[in-house]
């Protein structure tokens, strides 16, 4: 995935204002991209919401069947830095290569998750004979301190998962309740896919220390009386210890969480960084082939090109 409109964050407002004592939630509508040929509806960022604690990206892909003579999803070598991709698939199946050697299909429940750090390549494939994808796929800035850390590549094909009122949890990441996800952090984090097997009205809690945003994959939500839909934002803001939810059955939503992350980020196209520098040197070492990002192997198709910075 990728994002080519540039987007800077300074400490942008974390508060939703209140009316009769009450927080206001804010609704973020997407816009449209495409993405290895799959049309995608991305909720963040926007001029209007940039970060969610340390999540800056989101990416919500299909659900889309493809026909016997398309290729699918086919994502060429691109370059990131300074952050983590973090993939969880919902229907169909994704090849994952990268320039550390890194071979891994991705299936329904699991999670890739791939820490560029000071900077690494990958492709992203349908595995042949996949016939459709749903998925979502979120950045993850990493803090200044970790913004160099060596590339990895981590894949969870487990998670912690439980029903309570109706509704199925699967933790993705962070800690929720009493349970724990294995997922690597740099910076106090949640994610949470909700799934409702019923009609449910239940009540979540959540950290006043952290901001949270609600984002409908399937479905609809009801929150203080207001409808969301599919791909859209609900964000929640900070200073809440719960929140009322209503869903309709087969309705699932995204919960994403955190400390907010006082720092400035800037995004352009594949990289993440803290300084105009920072994304102006990953371009150039990009395009001059400096070997920063290595080669990614076992890909038959060229390289992304990167488009000039803004």
């Amino acid at each position: 995935m990728s994002n080519t409109q540039w987007a800077a964050s300074f400490g942008s407002s974390r508060e939703c204002p209140q009316v009769d004592g009450q927080h206001q939630i804010q609704r973020l509508a997407p816009r449209t991209a495409d993405v290895g040929g799959i049309p995608v509806a991305r909720a963040i960022p926007t001029k209007q919401r940039r970060l969610i604690g340390a999540w800056c990206f989101l990416d919500h892909a299909g659900p889309v069947t493809f026909t016997d003579n398309s290729p699918g999803l086919r994502v060429g070598p691109h370059p990131h830095i300074g952050l983590q991709t973090f993939t969880w698939m919902l229907e169909g199946e994704v090849l994952h290569r990268d320039s550390l050697g890194n071979e891994q299909v991705i299936r329904p429940h699991q999670v890739n998750l791939m820490t560029a750090g000071h900077g690494i390549a990958h492709t992203e494939e349908s595995v042949s004979g996949g016939q459709s994808l749903h998925g979502a796929q979120l950045w993850i800035a990493l803090p200044l301190a970790d913004k160099d850390t060596p590339p990895r590549f981590d894949h969870y094909p487990r998670l912690p998962t439980w029903s309570r009122d109706g509704l199925d949890y699967t933790l993705l990441v962070g800690d929720y309740l009493s349970h724990k996800a294995p997922t690597l952090t740099f910076s106090p984090l949640v994610g949470i896919d909700l799934y409702a097997t019923r009609q449910v009205s239940t009540t979540l809690s959540l950290q006043p220390d952290f901001e949270y945003g609600l984002f409908v994959l399937e479905g609809n939500l009801e929150l203080q009386g207001e409808c969301f839909t599919v791909n859209e934002l609900a964000y929640l803001g900070l200073h809440r210890s719960d929140i009322s939810i209503s869903l309709t059955p087969g309705s699932r939503v995204l919960l994403v969480g955190g400390e907010p992350l006082d720092e400035d980020i800037f995004i352009w196209w594949n990289f993440v960084g803290h300084s105009k520098a920072d994304i102006a040197q990953a371009l150039a070492d990009w395009n001059d082939n400096s070997g920063r990002f290595g080669e990614v192997y076992g890909y038959d198709g060229e390289p992304l090109q990167a488009p000039p910075l803004p």
